[in-house]
């Protein structure tokens, strides 16, 4: 399924990517920094991610359909080329959200009670670091992303 009443599924699935890709960013951003964010957001974070991780590969080859029906474009392609890497910010977001959440819920925080502290907060501090890296990483590939699809569809004539 590549269009709705003959529209491209691409900019309908663009929206929910802007918008719950940056959402999740936010949200893991927020659970790294304030716990009091953390304990309020829990799951919903990693969740969040899940599916803006697998609504990206849908928009991309949405978009990879619609790149085909339109006439041969640099700034196409440039969008095309930065939408092929949202990928690679969005599941490692995903993952490092889960494994956040992972580490500060009751049940696996019981399981780790026998670490070492120094270990567990060395665990806890590289993957908050690694998620604030994903999480704004995120972030600027989708204003990336976003605005050469702007440039791309305002400037396409000119």
């Amino acid at each position: 399924m590549t269009s709705i009443n003959g529209l491209p599924l691409h900019p309908l699935l663009v929206h929910f990517v802007v918008v719950l890709l940056p959402l999740a960013a936010i949200c893991a951003v927020l659970s790294v920094v304030w716990p009091t964010a953390r304990r309020k957001l829990g799951v919903i974070t990693p969740i969040l991610a899940l599916v803006a991780l697998v609504l990206v590969p849908l928009t991309t080859s949405a978009g990879e359909t619609l790149e085909q029906k339109v006439p041969p474009n640099a700034l196409v392609e440039k969008h095309a080329e930065l939408g092929d890497q949202a990928l690679i910010w969005a599941a490692p977001l995903f993952v490092f959200a889960a494994i956040w959440w992972a580490l500060h819920h009751k049940w696996t925080e019981s399981r780790l009670d026998g670490l070492d502290a120094r270990a567990r907060s060395g665990v806890t501090l590289l993957t908050g670091l690694v998620l604030l890296i994903f999480a704004l990483g995120s972030m600027v590939m989708v204003y990336r992303i976003g605005e050469s699809g702007a440039q791309a569809v305002w400037h396409a004539g000119t």
